[in-house]
């Protein structure tokens, strides 16, 4: 989450997101636009972690109903 705040772009690249991070490096570089990489970053981040949760959560119904 560290790493998403203080360096956006760095953390699509960790994750594999290598346009994204070119992208949000882009808009990181403009002092205006760093507060909305590190947002987007941030979000992005969260949402990775919810949908692995889901994933968790399917897979594990589907396990019960067998």
């Amino acid at each position: 989450m560290l790493l998403a705040i203080l360096l956006p772009f760095l953390s699509f690249m960790v994750r594999g997101k290598i346009i994204t991070g070119i992208v949000c490096l882009i808009l990181q570089i403009t002092v205006i636009g760093w507060l909305p990489a590190a947002i987007w970053a941030v979000l992005s981040l969260n949402n990775a972690r919810a949908d692995k949760r889901n994933e968790k959560l399917i897979r594990a119904v589907k396990e019960n109903q067998r």
